[in-house]
């Protein structure tokens, strides 16, 4: 984790620098002086304690990114199909690369399978898809990202500017440099790319140092990752989505826009949607959703550990793209391990 003037930034974001006697000597930035700043600090200063001289020079160093406000500004881009999509995170060196993190980290992975009952392969997914397992994490920091969101992006600024309260907390409690921590333009973070909200609710020291690093520990990483699904009702293993075959004139009735588990597995069957297997009791509610494939429409039943991965991110598609990549990184890492 990055540490560059480590005691004079953590003292002024512990509010401290004052009472030990540091001299920041920072020059005015884009936000010291902003009255929405001035707000913001006061609100810290009443409900966190924190100390407000302090405050309003960390954000003398804060720096407006015009680039930032750009990117989320910048119209969405076509929705791809799951054609065009799935080839996005595919890949074999994305799946080469994932069985090297696995072997690279086998302790950590194992052991956050035995302690929060997610596979191996379900966590180096998730870090592969969001960062490419930790190449990709962003440049920005943080504290300019959600400063420049949080004061100067009136659509999501009540949401920004959350963050940037939890991102302060962060700081305070993990004794960090908050110039230091860098990001993606929204403002996410590190390996598995966690808002700082989620951060501080689910990100765990998993190798015992005192500190959570998920910027440049892969074990905290991992365990934070486990620990997220975990809490977002992860269960054991088994399928975690099973397509259908589909036959009749209602099937798309059981489409269901968004993640929302809607539909019983009954209730799609008598819609024209069949698949066998065990872990499809008639009166599981599922994620019931089609995909544009390469070969036409798929149908297909998500199963409540498909909804944890939407809670990472709401999309099937991201859940598809997630399950799919650690199916292929443990089809290949048993492979290799069975090699002679």
């Amino acid at each position: 984790m990055p540490t560059m003037g480590w005691m004079r930034r953590c003292l002024l974001s512990l509010g401290l620098a004052g009472a030990m006697g540091v001299t920041t000597g920072v020059v005015a930035g884009d936000y010291d002086a902003a009255p929405l700043t001035r707000d913001f600090i006061a609100e810290m200063s009443q409900s966190y304690g924190f100390a407000p001289e302090q405050l309003q020079a960390l954000f003398g160093e804060v720096e407006r990114k015009q680039a930032i406000l750009d990117a989320i500004s910048r119209p969405a881009e076509r929705v791809k199909p799951w054609s065009e999509y799935r080839p996005i995170f595919i890949t074999d060196r994305r799946i080469a690369q994932g069985v090297d993190f696995w072997k690279a980290h086998e302790e950590a992975l194992a052991r956050a399978e035995r302690e929060y009952d997610v596979p191996a392969q379900f966590i180096v997914a998730i870090i592969g898809v969001e960062t490419f397992y930790g190449r990709n994490t962003g440049n920005y920091r943080v504290l300019d990202a959600l400063s420049t969101l949080a004061f100067d992006y009136p659509p999501r600024a009540p949401f920004f500017r959350s963050q940037l309260r939890e991102f302060l907390l962060l700081a305070r409690e993990q004794q960090v440099d908050p110039l230091s921590l860098t990001g993606s333009y929204a403002g996410a973070m590190g390996l598995p790319q966690f808002m700082p909200g989620s951060f501080r609710a689910y990100a765990v020291d998993f190798d015992g140092d005192g500190h959570i690093n998920i910027w440049s520990d892969p074990t905290d990483a991992i365990g934070s990752v486990a620990n997220y699904f975990k809490r977002h009702g992860w269960s054991g293993r088994g399928p975690t989505a099973i397509r259908a075959q589909v036959s009749g004139e209602r099937v798309e009735e059981g489409v269901v826009a968004g993640i929302e588990p809607v539909k019983s597995v009954a209730e799609l069957r008598a819609l024209g949607w069949n698949a066998q297997d065990p872990a499809l009791r008639d009166d599981l509610r599922v994620t019931s959703f089609r995909l544009d494939g390469d070969k036409g429409p798929e149908y297909w039943m998500g199963l409540p550990n498909f909804y944890a991965i939407t809670r990472y991110n709401r999309s099937v598609m991201y859940a598809m793209a997630v399950t799919d990549l650690a199916n292929a990184i443990a089809e290949r890492h048993a492979a290799e391990g069975a090699k002679p």
